[in-house]
């Protein structure tokens, strides 16, 4: 792919499709083979910045699918593409123009955050490319018409509730204090846990992303007397807001959502810090992964698999499924897309007419941190 956004990022797979008859592995404007040879798959999400590990973690998900299927089909191998948005919407306009410029690639992995979704989306539905998202959660991205929108993660309005339940009935807040970054994802995200909480919640607020100074949110905290602070955000600011709240005192219980659930959040507050957070992510504990999925990945790429990396897999599968069906087109994917109905390695992928999961299969996780890792804590019931 050519432009400053994207680069190859399965050198092994690119090499044996430049060397494989009837590929070209550099056109990106030629019509798009009459078979699956030669065509891509697009990953969107942050591959560097500050939230460079959620991305990364979708990225190498993605990546060992490709591999795999790359290792059953090695006469006509797909290539999967990086398009770093580094979080920012803008920059995710950019890579979707790209994209959609690009006949070959059929399908985007991604995008990652909820913000950059929606900056995307109009222009990817409209050149017919579909998506499959492992990790933007706001609610309101299957509502607005797109044809092309798929996600295998439950919405904030799944997630929201089981946070609010989880804080209610595990925790026993008496007073709970909300806040976002003012983002997309995390205000959505938070509206939904305040709305569930309700009365119990004495005060909200907004950090801004890359703030540094939260002594006056510390303040707003401690005045309003709450045993818990639920945080609507990234790992790296969660991580330094908990530091902040810890330094000066409070000892409210930190309760994040799905952006805190990274090791980041751990180096940004600090292990002593970070002990006891509560986090909360509609996503399968990546060691519970079928298809010795948790082996495969650490056998490729010498590490656990992190949140979303499952997901990512799963995402990525999707295409391939279709690439193996015959699907070479745009809008034969789509329609491919539209009516898969097979279990994952996170469980049952199968859509509803706007992209979201069926009910039956979203489930909801709490997390903690303990001793310096995030563990899986419990399922959160639906009632």
């Amino acid at each position: 792919m050519r432009g400053p956004y994207a680069r190859v990022v399965t050198t092994l797979a690119l090499l044996a499709l430049a060397a494989t008859p009837g590929c070209d592995a550099t056109a990106g404007t030629a019509a798009p083979p009459a078979g699956p040879c030669g065509l891509k798959i697009a990953v969107i999400g942050p591959l560097s910045g500050a939230s460079a590990d959620l991305g990364t973690n979708i990225r190498f998900g993605a990546a060992l699918a490709v591999e795999q299927y790359n290792g059953r089909h090695p006469d006509c191998p797909v290539t999967l593409h990086d398009f770093d948005s580094q979080s920012d919407p803008k920059q995710a306009t950019a890579l979707a123009q790209s994209i959609v410029a690009d006949p070959k690639i059929m399908g985007v992995v991604g995008p990652a955050f909820s913000g950059e979704t929606a900056a995307a989306l109009p222009l990817l539905d409209q050149g017919r490319v579909t998506i499959v998202s492992p990790s933007a959660t706001r609610t309101n991205l299957s509502q607005r018409g797109w044809s092309t929108f798929h996600r295998v993660i439950g919405n904030d309005a799944a997630q929201g509730p089981a946070a609010a339940r989880y804080i209610d009935t595990v925790l026993h807040a008496r007073k709970a204090f909300v806040i976002d970054d003012t983002g997309a994802y995390g205000r959505g995200l938070a509206d939904e846990v305040a709305a569930t909480l309700s009365g119990k919640v004495v005060q909200r607020a907004a950090v801004p992303p890359r703030q540094v100074d939260f002594s006056s949110v510390v303040s707003q905290i401690r005045s309003a007397g709450a045993d818990v602070v639920f945080y609507g955000g990234y790992y790296a600011s969660g991580g330094a807001l908990l530091k902040a709240m810890r330094d000066a005192g409070l000892t409210a219980t930190f309760v994040g959502g799905d952006g805190v659930k990274d090791a980041g959040f751990i180096r940004a507050a600090g292990v002593r810090a970070a002990e006891g957070a509560v986090i909360t992510c509609a996503c399968l504990p990546p060691e519970r992964a079928a298809r010795d999925f948790p082996a495969q990945y650490r056998a490729g790429f010498g590490k656990d698999a992190g949140t979303y990396s499952a997901e990512g897999y799963d995402a990525a599968s999707i295409f391939l499924a279709g690439f193996e069906a015959g699907r070479t087109t745009r809008r034969d994917m789509e329609a491919f897309v539209d009516t898969y109905a097979h279990d994952g390695v996170t469980g049952r992928l199968q859509f509803t007419p706007q992209g979201e999961l069926v009910d039956n299969a979203i489930v909801v996780w709490a997390y903690r941190v303990a001793d310096g890792a995030v563990v899986t804590d419990r399922e959160i019931p639906r009632t």
